[in-house]
């Protein structure tokens, strides 16, 4: 019985995929729940698994292609349906006798039969794509060993040897003193003359992050506003505490987490910050989903803290760490990103000292926030200097009025310069 691999679905709004990766080759035997393929979304990497125990006997959708929800990918044989294989056919061996010492082996063939036999058991051993790329090349199947089931020639088979091959060749001219090797060196060094370039195609993430950063531009009325925070006194709470907090609960007590407390505090005051635009309706809503924003090798993801006003300092920090972590192992999840109705930007841990964050549809506010540098500031007729960070909010101008967002940021302000504030809010 055959079995269909089908593109399962992906989650919220998501309705097309790409093949990453096949984890398994044709004629590989498979178990329930094994990773066959992995599908890159525009948001997470999925991977697809076996649903029935047997051989994948067909693979339909290559490496690169592009698949939507439903997509017949692939087929396995269950191994109900399969039943015994049949024992391999022995080729014949010919007669040898034995003269004095020297042995001479006799064949019942004729050279042009023996070379057509070769010919048909060179088709069966190789897939037909095998055969096609085979036959563009020019090269003899005979000469390429088979991973498929039953030692079948596979397209893979045939383009590993041709590129084992061409290095071979290459190595070889160099060895040599090729001149046409050296020419082509000369032109790659002589960058005043000529540049290298490279063309790799866009990952789905990146293609999703470049359309929804052009969307954000065009869709909504982007406005920045900037203020600068006094760290002192967060800095020396850290500083203080840091080592208590780390052994109480097993995190690092980071600057993140206030910003956190402190945007939820200032967000209760002015809601529209937190809100969305549907139509000619403004929604409200009543929970704080706190985006928080972190670089990732395919791109920006925005991993989604929820209910962040319920959660104390160890239960941001321990959030923000776990997201971090399954970033770098690529284990996020569409349930991690989904959603959010505010989001914070630290582009000061690459060292930053000011921005203009680019907003998250259909969110209305982001904070940006920035390194930390020691400068002088007037503090009661004196110059002293101080830890400082530049702050940007970028917000909706549709809904949002000026006002409210520099109002926004001076709370934010306020409660990040005296924490003790945040816990009376």
């Amino acid at each position: 019985m055959k079995n269909d691999i089908t593109v399962p679905a992906l989650g919220e709004s998501v309705v097309e995929a790409r093949i990453a990766h096949w984890l398994k080759k044709e004629g590989a035997e498979v178990e329930v729940g094994d990773a066959l393929v992995e599908l890159e979304t525009e948001k997470v990497n999925v991977d697809v698994t076996s649903e029935t125990s047997g051989v994948l006997t067909k693979i339909m959708a290559r490496e690169e292609d592009t698949v939507h929800i439903g997509d017949i990918i692939g087929e396995i044989e269950s191994k109900s349906a399969m039943g015994n294989p049949p024992p391999p056919t022995e080729e014949p061996q010919g007669q040898v006798m034995e003269t004095g010492t020297q042995i001479t082996e006799v064949r019942n063939e004729s050279r042009g039969i023996e070379n057509e036999k070769s010919n048909v058991r060179e088709v069966e051993r190789a897939t037909p794509v095998a055969r096609k790329v085979a036959e563009e090349e020019g090269l003899k199947l005979s000469r390429v060993g088979g991973t498929g089931s039953g030692g079948r020639v596979t397209k893979r088979d045939v383009e590993s040897f041709l590129k084992a091959q061409t290095e071979k060749s290459m190595t070889k001219e160099q060895e040599e003193g090729s001149d046409i090797l050296e020419n082509k060196a000369l032109i790659v060094n002589r960058k005043s003359e000529f540049q290298s370039t490279e063309r790799i195609k866009m990952s789905l993430r990146r293609k999703t992050i470049a359309r929804r950063m052009l969307e954000a531009q065009q869709t909504t009325a982007m406005l920045t506003t900037f203020n600068e925070i006094d760290m002192s006194r967060v800095v020396e709470l850290r500083k203080k505490y840091k080592d208590q907090f780390q052994q109480r609960t097993g995190v690092g007590l980071g600057i993140v987490s206030f910003f956190v407390k402190a945007s939820i505090a200032a967000l209760r005051e002015f809601p529209r910050l937190n809100a969305e635009i549907d139509g000619d309706d403004i929604i409200y809503k009543h929970y704080y989903d706190i985006g928080v924003a972190i670089a990732a090798q395919e791109g920006l993801v925005v991993p989604v803290l929820r209910n962040a006003d319920a959660m104390s300092f160890a239960e941001i920090e321990a959030g923000i760490k776990n997201f971090a972590e399954k970033s770098k192992s690529g284990s996020l999840t569409l349930e991690d990103l989904r959603g959010g109705t505010f989001t914070i930007s630290n582009g000061g841990v690459f060292g930053s000292l000011m921005s203009t964050p680019i907003l998250n549809p259909p969110q209305v506010g982001i904070l940006g926030l920035h390194k930390i540098v020691e400068r002088p500031v007037v503090e009661n007729g004196q110059i002293v200097a101080k830890p400082m960070m530049y702050v940007a909010l970028t917000y909706d101008h549709r809904i949002v009025d000026g006002s409210e967002s520099v109002q926004f940021l001076v709370r934010v302000k306020e409660f990040v310069e005296d924490p003790a504030a945040m816990v009376i809010e």
